[in-house]
């Protein structure tokens, strides 16, 4: 079944989008304070070797493709892969020194694309050199952080810790003068 990019950029979205929160939902259930998250890390290791080394090499091997792997394709790709895994990593260390999957993963998913698109254009500049880059793309980089920042600081209240009191609001109004 064929699908256009679009489709898979939102399949991506959407992986992407659960990951923090199932990582974390992992983390907490190996009921480890101390090893939990690498443990955690250690299982998402074990679902890319998977889904990134299994499904991959079937379906090569279905199409019948060649072997031939460039070098400087194999550098590139491992250095990807390193910095995604690296990533992947530091996500769990923001877990284990208190941070929350809200908080974490709205400033990675603002910062990313920041990131991405500085890197991509000073790799790959506009015809006519990065003098050209219109203010638009500036104000897109500008919105991102502060819609990061908005998320992150105006997220809904954490939920009540286990064995903690809810806190409930006041069902009445209080009297006025």
């Amino acid at each position: 079944m064929k699908m256009n990019w679009l489709t898979y950029a939102l399949m991506t979205v959407a992986a992407w989008g659960v990951y923090g929160v199932f990582l974390k939902f992992g983390n907490e259930n190996m009921h480890d304070k101390q090893n939990g998250g690498l443990k955690a890390f250690l299982l998402v290791g074990v679902a890319y070797f998977l889904i990134a080394v299994l499904a991959p090499l079937a379906i090569l091997v279905a199409r019948g493709a060649s072997w031939n792997m460039p070098v400087a394709g194999m550098s590139w790709s491992l250095v990807a892969g390193i910095v995604g895994a690296i990533g992947a990593f530091c996500v769990i260390l923001a877990y284990r020194e208190g941070g929350l999957p809200p908080v974490v993963m709205s400033i990675v998913f603002a910062g990313a694309p920041i990131v991405n698109a500085i890197v991509a254009t000073a790799a790959q500049p506009p015809q006519g050199g990065l003098a050209t880059v219109k203010p638009q793309f500036i104000m897109g980089l500008l919105c991102a952080a502060l819609g990061g920042f908005l998320v992150t600081k105006y997220r809904p209240a954490d939920p009540p810790k286990k064995g903690a009191p809810a806190q409930h609001a006041p069902t009445t109004a209080p009297a006025t003068k």
